[in-house]
C-alpha cells in the first residue's frame, strides 16, 4: 500500500519553541519522521514523503515535494493517485493509498497494520487525533477530499458520507497521539520507558525522537503530581 507521509520543512513544529530552538526543532521532527517511516515499512507500507521543500536526509524513500498548504497537496496527490482532478475522479476501484502524519511518535508497525487493514475493507478508514484532528487514514473511494482545517476528523466523517463511502474508524492510542505541545514531549518518554526503547514489533518504533529527547536533556518529572518533563 502506497502511504503519503506529509512532512513540513518550513518551520517544523513551531508549538515546540518554549522548549526547542529552530534548529533543535528541525532535528527533532527529521526523528519523528523516519521513526514513522521505519513503522510504515514494517507494517508492509510503501512510504513516500509530501514534503514542502527539499528534506535534509537521507530517508530512503521517494519524496515528493509540493509548497502548498496540506489540504491542498494531499487533494492534489490523491488525484494523481485516482486520475482525476477539481472532484472529477475515475470510476473504478483503485488501489488503496494511506496517508499517516509524520509527528506520529509513538506509532508502531502493529497500529498501522491495523489501520491498513481497515482501510481495505472500507471505502475510507480513519485514525482520528486528540482535539478532533486526523492523524492518519486510508482511502480509496475515488471521489474522497481532504479538509484539515478545524475538526477534520468530523469533516472527513462528513464528507464520507456525502459521497456514500463507508467508513471504518480505527481507535488507536498509538496513532491517536501527535506530538505538538511541549507536554506531548512526557508521552514519547512515557511508552519508550514502558516498552523497554522499542524492544518488539508492538512496542516503539525505532525510537529516534525518543532517543533525540534523551540526548538532548529531557527526563520525565512528576514533582508536582502531574507527569511532565524537564530539562536536565
Amino acid at each position: 500500500m502506497e502511504v503519503l507521509v506529509p512532512f513540513s520543512t518550513d518551520r517544523p513544529k513551531s508549538r515546540l519553541s518554549a522548549v526547542l530552538d529552530p534548529d533543535e526543532r528541525a532535528a527533532f521532527a527529521r526523528a519523528m519522521l523516519r521513526d514513522v517511516l521505519d513503522a510504515v515499512r514494517a507494517a508492509g507500507g510503501d512510504p513516500r514523503v509530501l514534503a514542502t521543500g527539499p528534506v535534509d536526509a537521507d530517508l530512503g524513500c521517494p519524496v515528493e515535494i509540493d509548497e502548498r498548504a496540506l489540504t491542498d497537496a494531499v487533494n492534489a496527490a490523491f488525484d494523481g493517485r485516482f486520475g482525476g482532478g477539481d472532484g472529477d475522479r475515475s470510476d473504478g476501484d483503485p488501489d488503496p493509498v494511506a496517508v499517516v502524519m509524520a509527528d506520529l511518535a509513538l506509532a508502531t508497525p502493529a497500529a498501522l497494520r491495523d489501520l491498513f487493514a481497515a482501510g481495505r475493507e472500507a471505502d475510507v478508514a480513519l485514525a482520528p487525533g486528540r482535539g478532533g484532528g486526523t492523524n492518519a487514514f486510508v482511502a480509496s473511494h475515488p471521489s474522497f477530499q481532504v479538509d484539515y482545517h478545524g475538526a477534520s476528523y468530523l469533516d472527513h466523517r462528513r464528507i464520507a458520507a456525502e459521497i456514500g463511502a463507508s467508513v471504518a474508524v480505527v481507535d488507536s492510542h498509538r496513532l491517536a497521539t501527535d506530538v505538538d505541545e511541549p507536554a506531548d514531549l512526557a508521552e514519547v518518554l512515557i511508552h519508550a520507558e514502558a516498552d523497554g526503547w522499542g524492544g518488539g514489533d508492538d512496542s516503539m518504533n525505532a525510537g529516534r525522537a525518543t532517543r533525540w529527547l534523551r540526548d538532548a536533556g529531557f527526563a520525565l518529572d512528576a514533582a508536582d503530581g502531574r507527569v511532565g518533563v524537564v530539562r536536565e
